[in-house]
């Protein structure tokens, strides 16, 4: 039996009340975060308990909640991650008089279009696995800023997040002051990263890209392996309108002597790859040719995969996350960890399969065909992309196998949102267009003209307000008792996905 509807458990105005007064309660805090808020406590009321969690909340202590909300405050007051002075002359000079921390261990250096943050979580997994101390960089952040740098697999705690940046703040405003730009909210966070590994200190880290590769912040490591996942348009207003371009930019994370572990790439953007790695005398291992998936199979769950790595074959893997596309991820990561060990080149053998096993059993990918809610399911996905919504598209299709699905859509103003639109029609019965509460989300209205020509006018309802979108899909998926197999989907953007946890209280 589904659960009551949401317009069932509550008289309208009454919960508009409620909403309207748990605001005001909040009136201290950043307004839109008490918005997102207020709606979660009114959706939770509706959909009853959650499980627990590990994207970290807010801290518990006023105190540290308020320290951390002053870093945050601060680091905003800088560039954007969308507002770019493409160089790494900034971030050099801090590792300079912050005593070059990010060569102190060695490291695993990510880049790509789709499957960075997913990859590096796997790849974290592993090498934990092997009693190794780990650093991982990754970003955008689902729910907290904190998230973005971890240490031995878990988020920075708040209170080392806020030592952390105190401890660096001194020299940053002392780059800032010799350099004609101040450092980015980016490149601050990725010197907090460094310095952060260095004083753990770390046996890896694991670093995922923020943007490109050549130019981008985090280059400033000699990483030992160069991971590169699927290439695809995406930013092409700064690397590039073609997969060949783009992959120029992205191949400056390949060093010397380095090994490149290739994902499926478009033959333009492989062939650019492999010229690079020429260049720098690097080895490379493609996916598909000296590693890849031999067998897959759904799952309860997740799914069950055999893997072919640089040192043999890996039977009877459980991966609890859904799509091929993180079948492919595994894959990359299982040879990145294996290539990092010298499997394949300098020592011949497998690593031990139990241990793989048990790590890649333990993945998480919050935000990634994230079920957050039962009766009716919903389901999270970062997707903002066409190719990343084409491998979610496929992914949900076949682990869930809807009768009627509902889409939420919230996307950022500088994407192509007619190709994520599209990519998405065949399996959206009907979707909800709405808008996340930053300045880089696009107007739910332009989006919503958007999606009228690509799903009709009578398959497309606007709802400005997250919280109200997702009362509207829920409603809409419980329609019909016939429709006792529909579900949600909440895609579009990260920052979409990260304030639907929230308000669905995962949290």
């Amino acid at each position: 039996m589904s659960e009551p509807r949401p317009s069932d458990r509550h008289d309208a105005s009454e919960s508009d009340e409620t909403f309207a007064e748990i605001v005001d309660e909040a009136t201290q805090r950043d307004p839109d975060l008490a918005v997102i808020e207020a709606g979660s406590r009114t959706l939770r009321t509706a959909s009853g308990p959650v499980p627990d969690d590990e994207v970290p909340s807010r801290p518990a202590d006023p105190e540290v909640d308020k320290a951390l909300r002053a870093v945050e405050q601060e680091l905003a007051g800088r560039w954007g991650e969308t507002k770019l002075e493409p160089s790494v002359a900034r971030i050099a000079a801090l590792m300079d008089v912050l005593g070059e921390p990010q060569r102190a261990y060695p490291s695993i250096h990510i880049t790509g279009t789709n499957g960075k943050t997913s990859t590096a979580r796997m790849i974290e997994a592993l090498l934990g696995a092997f009693d190794l101390r780990t650093g991982r960089y990754t970003s955008p952040h689902v729910q907290s800023i904190t998230e973005r740098i971890s240490l031995d697999g878990a988020p920075m705690d708040p209170e080392r997040f806020i030592e952390t940046y105190q401890d660096i703040k001194p020299y940053v405003e002392m780059v800032d002051a010799q350099q004609p730009y101040r450092l980015s909210f980016f490149e601050v966070l990725t010197g907090m990263a460094y310095a952060a590994f260095a004083d753990a200190p770390v046996d890896v880290a694991v670093v995922e890209v923020g943007m490109g590769g050549s130019w981008d912040a985090t280059n400033v490591i000699d990483a030992s392996v160069a991971v590169v996942t699927p290439i695809s348009l995406d930013h092409t207003d700064r690397l590039g309108t073609t997969p060949a371009e783009i992959a120029g930019e992205k191949a400056g994370v390949i060093k010397q002597d380095a090994t490149v572990i290739l994902a499926q790439q478009p033959v333009d953007a492989a062939q650019v790859m492999l010229k690079k790695a020429v260049e720098v005398d690097a080895t490379v291992a493609r996916e598909g040719m000296e590693f890849g998936i031999v067998s897959r199979e759904i799952a309860v769950g997740g799914q069950l995969l055999t893997l072919r790595g640089l040192g043999g074959e890996y039977e009877e893997i459980f991966l609890p996350l859904y799509g091929a596309h993180q079948a492919h991820n595994a894959a990359v990561a299982l040879s990145a960890v294996e290539a990092f060990f010298g499997i394949g080149a300098e020592q011949p053998g497998s690593l031990d399969h139990d241990t793989i096993r048990r790590a890649f059993a333990s993945v998480r990918s919050p935000g990634r065909l994230e079920v957050v809610r039962s009766s009716p399911t919903v389901v999270l996905d970062a997707a903002h992309n066409p190719a990343g919504a084409r491998a979610t598209a496929d992914g949900l299709s076949e682990a869930f196998g809807f009768s009627r699905l509902i889409g939420v859509v919230g996307a950022s103003d500088d994407k192509d949102v007619r190709g994520l639109l599209e990519a998405f029609e065949p399996i959206f019965a009907e979707v909800v267009i709405t808008q996340n509460s930053t300045g880089r989300a696009m107007n739910a209205d332009a989006l919503a003209a958007v999606a009228v020509e690509v799903f009709g006018g009578d398959r497309v309802q606007v709802e400005p307000r997250l919280d109200d979108a997702l009362e509207a899909a829920i409603t809409l998926a419980e329609e019909e008792n016939e429709y006792a197999g529909a579900g949600v989907l909440v895609t579009g953007s990260v920052i979409t996905v990260g304030e639907a946890r929230l308000l669905l209280g995962r949290h």
